[in-house]
This record gives C-alpha cells, sequence and structure tokens, in this order.
C-alpha cells in the first residue's frame, strides 16, 4: 500500500473517532472570559483527523513501513 493511501486511512480513522466521541459525550462548550460557544461534531471530527494523522507521523518516524522492496 502506498504512503498517501496510509496517510489517507489514518486520518479517516482519526475523524471517525472523533465523530464517534462527540456522539457518546453529546453537546460541547468552550467558554472565555465570559463568552460561551458551542463546539459541534465537524471541530472534534477535524481535531480526530490531526491526531490520526499524527499517529501515522509518529509511525513513519519510528522506521514504519522502511524496507525497501526489491
Amino acid at each position: 500500500m502506498d504512503e498517501k493511501k496510509k496517510a489517507a486511512i489514518a486520518a479517516g480513522t482519526g475523524a471517525a473517532v472523533g465523530v464517534g466521541t462527540s456522539a457518546t459525550i453529546g453537546g460541547m462548550g468552550l467558554t472565555a472570559a465570559g463568552t460561551a460557544i458551542g463546539i459541534g461534531a465537524a471541530p472534534v471530527a477535524a481535531a480526530g483527523a490531526v491526531v490520526g494523522l499524527a499517529g501515522y507521523g509518529i509511525y513513519k518516524a519510528f522506521g514504519g513501513g522502511s524496507k525497501k522492496k526489491k
């Protein structure tokens, strides 16, 4: 499997986990300096995709999939 597919799978998995987390926890909010905003599923899914790509980056940094084909 080429590296772009692996990265896409990592991002997709992270986004799916983010959506699942958002659905499980429910509505979230962020308060600061007397104001509050609601956080829906999309930002949590985006954060999950970032975490998935970070995991893929760590995998690659420690030599994951570095075997060369002959």
